[in-house]
């Protein structure tokens, strides 16, 4: 089996590591037996986003941010049509607020976002900055009990607020989340999934990376499951962080 993957303007979404993200899932098709296929495409490239199988958004600047849009907005039938079809979509930071109906700095102009999720982002005039220990929403741990956490990293000055028809990936028990208010983190509408989590997060977080391609392999409809890896190593040091984290609330 193969998964097309595609990693969308990696030379100008790429902070703190993100560009891990696209290791993890390569390393992990790998161990199970499955292709990576793994395409780079950045500004004004051809896409085929129902050919893909996951779609990888990283984080960058507010200047990058509305040039990237521009690009996209150009495609954005296609790849609201792709997510409505059930592409598996990943965006951190930036790659996240790309996705939402817009992002006000603190000028109080507005960048318009693609408007697929509904949610938008206001600057802050304080950053929000440090690790971060989420508990996941319930209804994303589905059979995969080994994990009830995602650990990362954030840096942004943006607060993100959740509107209609979307749900958050959980509930922040140290950190700031989305905004630094609403105890809430990150957002799933269908298949795609916003975060502001760094570090990068699908090495911390190998249950989310499964996650990720249990979802595009059943979009596929083979009916194929992913088999188990030996995640001790990757359990136990999430375990280590989760603790030291939580100890200092």
């Amino acid at each position: 089996m193969k998964l097309n993957i595609c990693h969308l303007y990696p030379d100008l979404l790429d902070l703190y590591g993100d560009r891990g993200n696209i290791i993890a899932l390569a390393s992990r098709c790998r161990w199970r037996g499955i292709e990576p296929v793994i395409r780079q495409a950045s500004l004004g490239e051809d896409l085929d986003f129902m050919g893909m199988d996951i779609l990888f958004l990283g984080g960058g600047s507010d200047r990058e941010q509305g040039l990237l849009v521009q690009d996209l907005m150009q495609r954005e039938m296609e790849l609201r049509s792709a997510i409505e079809n059930g592409l598996v979509v990943l965006g951190i930071c930036g790659g996240y607020q790309m996705l939402g109906k817009f992002y006000q700095m603190v000028s109080g102009e507005k960048i318009q976002g693609l408007g697929i999720l509904d949610v938008w982002t206001i600057a802050g005039a304080k950053r929000l900055i440090g690790n971060v220990v989420v508990e996941l929403d319930e209804r994303l741990l589905g059979v995969n009990t080994k994990f009830r956490t995602l650990v990362g990293f954030e840096n942004h000055s943006g607060k993100t607020y959740l509107g209609e028809g979307v749900m958050p990936l959980g509930k922040v028990m140290f950190g700031n989340g989305n905004n630094g208010a609403d105890s809430e983190e990150g957002v799933r509408y269908r298949n795609v999934f916003g975060t502001y989590l760094h570090g990068p997060l699908l090495p911390k977080n190998p249950h989310f990376a499964d996650l990720l391609l249990e979802l595009a392999i059943l979009r596929r409809g083979t009916g194929t499951r992913l088999m188990e890896l030996d995640d001790r190593l990757e359990k136990l040091a999430h375990e280590v962080m989760v603790k030291r984290l939580l100890k200092q609330t």
